[in-house]
């Protein structure tokens, strides 16, 4: 993962209030195998080192086949 890359949790982190599906964002390379991950949850932002195995990157593609009215 790289930075800036959009990841969600694979599993929840209930001491930080994450649950399995938050969308985060990659902020940070760390050891091999981490990565530290900023989170909104609730008005408060929550940074913390999450192994990769944990997460899921998110990719966006637009549907071209959806027309602008």
């Amino acid at each position: 993962m790289k930075l800036l890359d959009v990841v969600a949790l694979l599993e929840p982190i209930p001491e930080q209030h994450l649950l399995r599906g938050q969308v985060g964002t990659v902020v940070e390379a760390l050891d091999p195998g981490y990565v530290e991950v900023e989170f909104l949850v609730g008005d408060d932002y929550v940074t913390l080192a999450v192994a990769e195995d944990r997460l899921m990157p998110l990719y966006y593609a637009p549907n071209k086949s959806i027309r602008a009215a």
